[in-house]
């Protein structure tokens, strides 16, 4: 496939990506009156729709490695942030989840009003210490309701091959809430990256690591120990091309 076609195609997601948020929005809104598991499960299938889309308009596809580590009970999912990608597909992958993001998100049009019939954990970034309250007990409250948990801990999205520090938010929910942590690490980076919306044909690798368990572990290690895997997997993902 030429660069020319590639391009086209992306033009194309993009317009179907933008149109179907809008789209999606108003009756996403009118779900609110509905339990949280229905409301969740149409809100899903915008992200099921684009998944479809960049499948038919880019050849982009994706494949699930460590299906077996995922367990029963609801977790802390640590992420890996290259893209727009991943906020899609683990939707298609996971459990119905709650993400943590910056509140002003829930201030967007369209997007953001479909996004807060979701019940994200939304801080204010800026509160300092009480954001960090705000995230232990929003989450563990999210979690005792059977919710996964989503967190990007480099905070925001990173280029293929740059490196960030991994931020102790997830990690102190998992510490004084003793639910376990899965990382997650993807190569979506090299297909849909952040400086772009070129789409690049192929099939992207999520790879679901081993569960680590955060009872009698501090912070600091629960964060060492995801960002170990998770960077380690990312280094054996790379496709055979370069960005």
């Amino acid at each position: 496939m030429n660069d020319l076609m590639i391009w086209l195609r992306s033009v194309l997601f993009f317009i179907i990506y933008v149109f179907s948020a809008i789209l999606f929005s108003i009756p996403s809104i009118l779900t609110y009156p509905l339990p949280f598991e229905q409301r969740y499960n149409f809100i899903k299938q915008w992200a099921r729709f684009n998944i479809w889309s960049l499948k038919v308009c880019c050849n982009l596809r994706f494949e699930v490695k460590g299906q077996e580590n995922m367990p029963a009970e609801p977790v802390i999912c640590l992420v890996k942030h290259q893209s727009s990608w991943e906020t899609l597909a683990l939707q298609l992958v996971f459990p119905a989840q709650v993400w943590l993001l910056k509140r002003e998100l829930l201030w967007l049009p369209f997007f953001g009003w479909g996004l807060a019939m979701l019940e994200p954990i939304a801080i204010d970034r800026k509160a300092g210490r009480k954001a960090v309250k705000q995230l232990i007990n929003q989450g563990t409250e999210r979690l005792q309701r059977g919710r996964w948990v989503v967190i990007y801990p480099e905070g925001t999205r990173v280029s293929v091959g740059e490196r960030k520090p991994y931020k102790l938010g997830g990690a102190i929910l998992a510490e004084h809430s003793e639910y376990p942590v899965l990382p997650v690490a993807h190569n979506a980076g090299y297909f849909w990256s952040k400086q772009s919306f070129i789409k690049k044909p192929g099939v992207i690798t999520l790879s679901i690591g081993p569960v680590i368990d955060s009872k009698n572990k501090k912070a600091v290690e629960i964060n060492q120990l995801a960002e170990s895997w998770i960077e380690d997997e990312c280094a054996r993902l790379q496709p055979d091309f370069e960005v």
